[in-house]
């Protein structure tokens, strides 16, 4: 068949399928709503038990809501395609993502492994500092927030004293890949600011480079040429923020709100690794990710256009009945979840792992690969384990403030789902 051909029979595929031949139980309206950013959940399960490939108008997308589906879809390179934060904008032609250079990727990975414990143990340490000055502190804020940004100055060296405005660069950046044009339009001006900003530093760790990630660009080999201030800030704009942010909030907020858990995991710390893998599980910060078909492909049941927006829904797959028993149960070291990343796949020793979308595809590679970092995902559960354990340590006790009433939510849609205040006292350790 001709392109001319195979895009008009696209075309007609697509209009053929009539409105309301899915919104007997939901409405598309309904997944725009004030009611998915709080709780999302009771319209997914909607979707999942009677539309699991279900074609939204609203959005002109599919959302796919089972396990299965989801995880076919994440990983099948051939039919379906992830678009960079980059394309969002529509800044194609600015900058290079340069994650998965292996220097790059190296200088990163060592940069955290050589800092982060002294990080967590300064962050936690002004934590408690505040806790006793003001009977109480913010574990959203104070904690889970700005651990990941201490991260993120330490890996690229900032300056001293440059770590706040680069912040709300790239905060503003984050938040503004999504649909609100506003948004847009705030991150593309936060995106050029940061270039000018990073253009100096990138030029002096050309000629005197150090181990962090700066560095490792400017003096990256390149087939394409030199590397440039645009190539470090697409590079920063595409790396994951929301997981080890959104993923540590929650998981405080789950413990917190479950006081056996939390009390099991004091008393047995090498359960904190699998709170942190059921928070992903039942309370995943990244709840979508948008895939595009490549082509034409037949799959749920449909023939899909090319072209099609696929939103693979994390949290309803994470949830999926046929997959977790009682999956609405947040139940720490449960046994039908698979304790590590399945690797090239999303089943390990026949059991199933959460899905963590902004960490990226399952890794390949054995799980301490010889000739290369750690993968993203463990990386990132391990620094949130280690923030965890400083906690613990430096604590004989923490609880709610009285009356809060601590929720999880999504600032605005596409946005991460969690919790962004969590008022706590806590007992100090001699």
């Amino acid at each position: 068949m001709s392109e001319a051909g195979r895009a008009f029979r696209t075309y007609e595929v697509h209009q053929r399928q009539r409105v309301g031949e899915s919104t007997a139980k939901i409405r598309p309206a309904q997944l725009v709503s004030d009611d998915y950013l709080h709780d999302p959940y009771p319209l997914l399960a909607v979707l999942r038990e009677n539309y699991p490939c279900y074609r939204d108008w609203l959005s002109n997308a599919y959302w796919i809501t089972r396990y299965d589906d989801v995880t076919s879809i994440f990983v099948d390179e051939a039919n379906f395609e992830t678009r960079s934060k980059r394309w969002s904008y529509g800044l194609d032609g600015h900058g290079r993502d340069l994650r998965d250079d292996l220097a790059v990727w190296t200088a990163e990975t060592d940069r955290i492994d050589a800092h982060a414990p002294a990080i967590a143990e300064r962050v936690v340490h002004e934590l408690v500092a505040d806790a006793a000055a003001d009977g109480a502190a913010d574990l959203a804020v104070g904690f889970a927030a700005r651990y990941p940004l201490e991260l993120l100055g330490c890996v690229l060296d900032l300056p001293d004293g440059d770590l706040d405005r680069f912040a709300s660069w790239y905060w503003t950046m984050q938040r503004g890949h999504h649909w609100k044009p506003q948004a847009v339009e705030a991150g593309r001006d936060a995106i050029e600011e940061m270039t000018r900003y990073v253009e100096p530093l990138l030029e002096a760790r050309r000629t005197d480079p150090g181990d962090d990630m700066i560095s490792a660009i400017a003096t990256a080999d390149l087939a394409e040429g030199p590397a440039t201030a645009a190539d470090v800030v697409i590079t920063v704009l595409e790396g994951d923020h929301e997981t080890l942010h959104g993923g540590l909030a929650n998981m405080w907020f789950l413990l917190l709100t479950h006081p056996d858990q939390l009390e099991m995991v004091r008393d047995e710390r090498r359960m904190v690794k699998y709170a942190y893998l059921e928070m992903l599980r039942h309370s995943t910060p990244v709840l979508t990710a948008r895939r595009f078909a490549r082509h034409e492909v037949e799959r749920f049941g449909r023939l899909l256009p090319e072209g099609a927006l696929m939103l693979c829904s994390a949290a309803a797959a994470n949830r999926d009945p046929r997959v977790f028993d009682a999956p609405d149960r947040f139940v720490v070291g449960r046994k039908d979840l698979c304790q590590r990343e399945a690797r090239g796949m999303y089943r390990a020793d026949g059991l199933p792992t959460g899905i963590a979308f902004g960490t990226g595809r399952p890794s390949r590679h054995p799980a301490l690969p010889e000739d290369r970092p750690r993968s993203r995902y463990a990386r990132t559960r391990d620094v949130a384990v280690l923030a965890s354990n400083v906690l613990l340590d430096a604590t004989t006790d923490i609880r709610l403030v009285d009356g809060a009433e601590p929720t999880l939510r999504s600032l605005s849609l596409g946005e991460m789902h969690t919790c962004w205040e969590l008022p706590v006292e806590m007992g100090i350790a001699p």
